[in-house]
């Protein structure tokens, strides 16, 4: 039975005419799916459906998504996160989803996430605890950043009530001071840093703080993959923080994202939010950020929408 597949002519590319449409018959694409971006239930033969390619450095993954979540496209990552990936579509970490495996186009090359001049990337994270209303993962700086100490990026979801909106949020706090790369200084710059890259300052968070062009928030399979910025010089986006393993979201974070379509970040020099097992915690320790000064925030798009 042909199916209601929205197939991009980037993903098209990549898999092949032949491929594509047997997809569009039907033949190779599932009925019921698990949508990649939102992780509810979707089925093929009653709702229009994105194809989305997840393309490692060798292999690639299709994957599915409601069309109104994100749009048919293919999203270059690393190979951890692929495995990742895989191991979410079949079962090894959470209830399965439908997205067989298929091959690479020999040109297709997905792109290592290179670390930005300023603020400095986080590629290899190591889980921290985390309690059924937020979730936190850490990332240990790039060896090319030059800091005084072994600092580690905490980054921890929670749905933060904006106004009278529940609204999905990622609080970003390093654990020991972050230096401008190449600096002989010791002193922490990591809120500076951010307000070069476009984050405002947060005084109130009755509002949400304003977009930052260019930045995105990358899910897949229900889970956070990275944080896109703009690549120096254009093209596509690379990575400011990227979790080495796919960081779990709560059932909550991911149905406020389905209805918001955008992710609040906010960021704190170290030291400033701590550790807070509960959202109504975070919250007010967000709020004593600002009231001090000590917070920035902008508001991103999921990436590829």
């Amino acid at each position: 039975m042909p199916r209601m597949l929205d197939v991009s002519n980037d993903v098209r590319a990549e898999i092949g005419d032949e491929e594509a449409d047997r997809l569009l018959a039907g033949d190779n694409a599932p009925g019921a799916y698990d949508c990649t971006s939102c992780r509810t239930p979707g089925n093929t033969e009653q709702e229009l459906t994105s194809t989305v390619l997840f393309v490692g450095q060798e292999t690639a993954v299709l994957a599915f998504a409601h069309a109104t979540c994100v749009p048919s496209q293919v999203v270059p990552v690393s190979e951890d996160q692929l495995r990742g990936a895989v191991r979410s579509i079949t079962g090894e970490d959470t209830a399965p989803s439908y997205a067989p495996p298929v091959p690479a186009a020999a040109h297709a090359a997905a792109p290592h996430f290179p670390a930005p001049a300023a603020p400095p990337a986080y590629p290899a994270p190591a889980p921290s605890p985390a309690s059924p209303a937020t979730a936190s993962h850490t990332s240990a700086p790039s060896s090319h950043a030059p800091v005084p100490q072994q600092a580690v990026l905490g980054v921890t979801s929670g749905v933060v009530l904006v106004g009278r909106e529940a609204c999905p949020a990622l609080v970003v706090e390093p654990t020991a001071p972050i230096v401008r790369p190449g600096s002989p200084g010791h002193g922490d710059e990591f809120l500076q840093l951010l307000s070069e890259q476009g984050f405002a300052p947060v005084v109130d968070l009755s509002r949400p703080p304003a977009p930052n062009p260019g930045w995105s928030v990358l899910l897949a399979m229900g889970r956070l993959h990275a944080v896109l910025m703009p690549a120096p010089g254009g093209g596509r986006p690379v990575a400011w923080w990227q979790a080495h393993s796919p960081m779990p979201l709560s059932e909550g974070w991911r149905g406020a994202v389905g209805r918001t379509r955008k992710v609040l970040i906010y960021a704190a020099a170290a030291g400033t939010i701590g550790t807070q097992p509960r959202e109504d915690q975070l919250r007010a320790a967000l709020d004593r950020a600002a009231a001090r000064g000590a917070l920035v925030g902008a508001s991103m798009p999921l990436a590829g929408t």
